[in-house]
């Protein structure tokens, strides 16, 4: 059975409150999701706490994933993207974020569905930093500052002193070249099976 599939098992058990599958959810996306978290917050005890915050909403709310919208690893990584921001403000490490920065960081998302998974990618693969490697300078500061740092587009735009519309042009570039490059290594790497 491949892991996909496995997965949507395994929370079909979730949901049946079957602690088992949980378990084994667990062991196989705790190292990833751990990274992850610890990326964004810089800390190993909130890392930690993001973790076993997202598998107690796993827990919790199971029915909230739906396999037809997407791979589990894509929903656990931005579930998990979510808990560690909220995470952040309420630490108040972060600025006040305006509301209608949040719904242009969510409409980019929500656009760009292959950033849910760039991002398990990056997590787990290599040619994911070789990929930002041959962004631009400026790509690639943009791009850490969103995904790694938890910044919306206006605050990486008022840190690196460039108009709102660059920050959104960089995004827009940096992810399509990064699409194209891990779709040509993708394609490569099915050849090899």
């Amino acid at each position: 059975m491949n892991e996909v599939a496995d997965d949507v098992q395994l929370m079909q058990q979730i949901r049946q409150k079957d602690p088992d599958a949980l378990e084994k959810l667990y062991d196989r996306y705790e190292q990833m999701v751990y990274s992850f978290a610890y990326r964004i917050v810089k800390d190993s005890m909130a890392a930690e706490e993001v973790m076993q915050e997202l598998f107690m909403r796993i827990w919790k709310n199971a029915e909230q994933y739906d396999s037809a919208k997407g791979k589990l690893s894509t929903w656990m990584f931005t579930v998990t993207r979510n808990i560690a921001l909220d995470q952040l403000r309420k630490k108040n490490t972060r600025p006040p974020q305006q509301s209608a920065d949040a719904e242009e960081l969510q409409q980019l998302r929500d656009t760009g569905a292959m950033t849910e998974d760039m991002v398990e990618m990056l997590v787990a693969g290599e040619q994911v930093r070789e990929a930002l490697l041959e962004l631009s300078r400026d790509q690639q500061q943009v791009m850490d500052l969103i995904y790694y740092q938890g910044l919306t587009q206006q605050e990486v735009a008022y840190h690196v002193a460039v108009p709102l519309g660059t920050v959104k042009s960089r995004v827009r570039l940096a992810m399509k070249q990064l699409q194209k490059r891990l779709v040509h290594w993708g394609r490569r790497d099915q050849a090899h099976d």
